[in-house]
């Protein structure tokens, strides 16, 4: 609904003068592309993470892509993940020349479920993509055994879950490598940017070679390189953003809580599945538009709109329905779960610039409308 003052926005990157005046140091001191910021900001990543090495990215997309190439993955194999999530999951395994699998989905988490990943395994598979979707993170015990089990690699792709944690442990922590993105929406954020994580130091330096021209030194060229790189104003953000990570994915914990005890009340509108054995950052608070609501789901966001609360679908069309990969042919009665999801997810505010009176101003407009 056109020309309507938006009241709640559904994300807010939560910057504040410490993250400007960081910029401006490194401004003044003129050393903007990659060099020591960069290198800072790797190792206090790493720190947070648990893992031997981080590698800082221009963006989340890149990230995957790297991670990709680094183990291997290449034309002819078969990389299996979910069709419910953004499109640049998928994507990355296409740019290695491979062929993406889709496994459907748990319809409690949204995150890939472990038995159907084990009836798309075939001689060819490669490696699995887990999505940590939300800032839930997926079953990562089932999914390591996986993967030990059929000799085959593991990718976290944790662009939603900075933070979250499955069984006490850090995502990011359980495959060969993880992916993290720092996109202006995401639970931190460096504007654009990207950071892979791994512990095997061979990965490492694959990538830190391939994002930088393939160079081993100055103008020694030994791989197919690209520029990938992060700037030094990236990374002052991030180190910035990361010192209060926790405390802001806190604030969302704290706003989604508060979200839940009010519209579980609400006939047709199902809260999110928190797992026991999770921490839940809580990227996106995604609830479930039931047929026992009085409005459609479609109607519903045009009327939270139409008040000034905005709204989203994560995501509206499933990866294998997307025109590219119609014209790739996939099949499109798979992974019903994923198709059910899309028909019936609505993602509302929670980030950390909310206030309480936000809060309660969302619920109302979803109360009056039961009553509509």
């Amino acid at each position: 609904m056109s020309g309507v003052e938006v009241r709640v926005p559904i994300a807010k990157p939560f910057i504040t003068d410490e993250e400007v005046e960081a910029v401006i140091r490194i401004l003044k001191n003129g050393l903007l592309a990659q060099g020591s910021e960069v290198y800072a900001f790797e190792k206090e990543f790493a720190e947070y993470i648990g893992v031997k090495h981080a590698i800082a990215v221009s963006n989340g997309t890149v990230a995957l892509d790297l991670a990709l190439k680094a183990i291997g993955v290449r034309e002819g194999d078969e990389v299996i993940t979910t069709p419910f999530t953004f499109i640049a999951t998928a994507n990355a395994i296409l740019y290695q020349g491979a062929k993406p699998v889709f496994a459907d989905i748990d319809l409690r988490t949204y995150n890939l479920d472990p038995d159907n990943v084990l009836e798309v395994i075939t001689q060819k598979t490669k490696a699995i993509i887990v999505v940590h979707l939300y800032g839930h993170p997926a079953d990562m015990k089932a999914f390591r055994e996986i993967a030990d089990d059929y000799k085959l690699l593991l990718v976290e792709d944790c662009a939603q879950a900075h933070g979250s944690m499955f069984m006490g442990r850090k995502v990011g922590t359980f495959g060969e490598v993880a992916t993290f993105s720092f996109y202006a929406t995401k639970n931190m954020t460096t504007g654009e940017g990207g950071m892979v994580v791994t512990n095997d130091d061979r990965i490492a330096e694959k990538i830190r070679i391939l994002r930088d021209q393939g160079q081993v030194a100055k103008y020694v060229h030994v791989d197919l390189g690209y520029n990938y790189r992060m700037t030094n104003m990236q990374a002052a953000i991030g180190r910035v953003q990361l010192k209060r990570l926790d405390a802001m994915n806190d604030m969302r914990i704290e706003n989604a809580k508060y979200l839940t005890l009010r519209l579980s009340k609400i006939k047709g509108i199902i809260p999110p599945y928190v797992d026991p054995r999770v921490k839940h950052v809580f990227h996106q608070y995604v609830v479930k538009v039931t047929d026992d609501f009085p409005l459609s789901r479609e109607r519903l966001m045009e009327e939270l709109r139409g008040r000034g609360v905005e709204v989203a679908v994560h995501y509206p069309i499933p990866v294998h329905h997307q025109p590219l990969y119609r014209r790739l042919g996939y099949p499109q009665d798979i992974c019903p779960n994923a198709i059910e999801a899309s028909r019936r997810v609505l993602s509302l505010p929670v980030h950390p610039s909310l206030s309480r009176e936000d809060l309660d101003y969302v619920v109302g407009v979803v109360e009056q409308l039961v009553v509509v």
